[in-house]
């Protein structure tokens, strides 16, 4: 069955992408913006007054895809679709209920092959049979501070925002999307001086108790990390601890294009070797380097976070959108959402 809607990508300058959004509707800034109490230091609110005044409909390109699948469609041929789309989610939409219903993720594509897989020589009937039914419940938001919140309490890496006239699914807000949008008004608001800090220093990001996974072990121990400890990626390290690789969610979703989901016995060094798409390598940071050029690292490349290494390329620590989303927007306002 082919998804119900498709719109075409196209390239956009990013300033174009934003500015033009400002003259269709948008929240106008400085809207919600609040001021800081005595005797704290203003930087701190800078982000997330920023988050506060903007709504979720402000961080949209004016061109996206988004593709939405049937509920009644099987999953091997919804995680086919999203492979060849290109993208990670996709919105569900019951026919008979005549509304959307959930979301279809990369993780449930993780959560299916960790629950049924047995061994390469027994095939995965249920992916093979299964129809997309009931999965994930949608998500409405205002205000980009909101969606934030919701993003990172809930563990979560993408939300639909919704016409509220019509009912229709208009984009799919990840991470990513809202620090991009953070990064191209850089220039429009005041830069916080604490941005000139030191990784170190500010000690933003997981520095203990690191997901990795180590070359030899299998891409169903590396499924099992993902679903125990909800991480989105996990550093390949040789017997040193130094970091070879790194494996996502969404590196699993290629499984079903190369169809070797049968295969989960394959080592990681096998796993990451046999990618379809070209990786340059591990995106790192060290624990000398300004939060400012973090974060200009991650926006640059469009990455989901870095892997904080020393001089000789062990892993220490993660440092990752949802930490960065955390430290400067929400801890300015007293809330810890990454707080299990």
């Amino acid at each position: 069955m082919e998804p119900l809607a498709e719109v075409p990508l196209f390239e956009m300058d990013e300033e174009e992408d934003v500015l033009s959004m400002k003259s269709t509707g948008g929240c106008a800034y400085g809207a919600r913006a609040l001021a800081p109490p005595a005797g704290v230091d203003s930087d701190a609110f800078i982000y997330m007054n920023f988050m506060k005044s903007h709504c979720c409909y402000d961080a949209m390109p004016t061109s996206s895809k988004l593709v939405i699948f049937d509920t009644t469609l099987q999953v091997k041929k919804a995680f086919f679709a999203l492979v060849a789309n290109g993208v990670r989610a996709a919105p569900l939409w019951d026919n008979k209920l005549k509304r959307f219903v959930g979301m279809l993720t990369i993780t449930d594509f993780i959560n299916i092959l960790h629950r049924y897989y047995k061994s390469p020589l027994v095939q995965i009937y249920e992916l093979e049979e299964h129809k997309i039914e009931t999965w994930r419940g949608l998500h409405i938001f205002i205000y980009l501070f909101d969606a934030i919140y919701s993003l990172l309490k809930n563990k979560i890496h993408r939300l639909p925002v919704i016409d509220p006239a019509s009912g229709n699914v208009l984009h799919i807000l990840t991470h990513k999307r809202i620090l991009k949008f953070l990064h191209i008004f850089r220039s429009k608001i005041p830069k916080p001086g604490f941005l000139q800090k030191r990784i170190h220093e500010v000690e933003i990001g997981t520095f203990k108790q690191i997901a990795t996974v180590q070359e030899s072990a299998s891409v169903f121990d590396a499924l099992t990390v993902f679903v125990e400890r909800r991480v989105s990626a996990l550093p390949v390290v040789s017997e040193r601890g130094k970091v070879v690789a790194l494996y996502s969610r969404f590196d699993v979703i290629n499984l079903a294009a190369q169809k070797n989901y049968n295969n989960l016995n394959m080592t990681m060094r096998e796993a990451v070797s046999s990618r379809a798409c070209c990786v340059e390598g591990v995106l790192k940071c060290y624990p000398h380097e300004t939060l400012e050029t973090i974060i200009d690292r991650i926006a640059k490349a469009e990455v989901h976070r870095l892997v904080l290494v020393d001089a000789d390329d062990v892993v220490r620590g993660i440092v990752s959108l949802s930490d960065l989303l955390q430290a400067l927007v929400l801890t300015p306002a007293g809330i810890d959402a990454l707080c299990s």
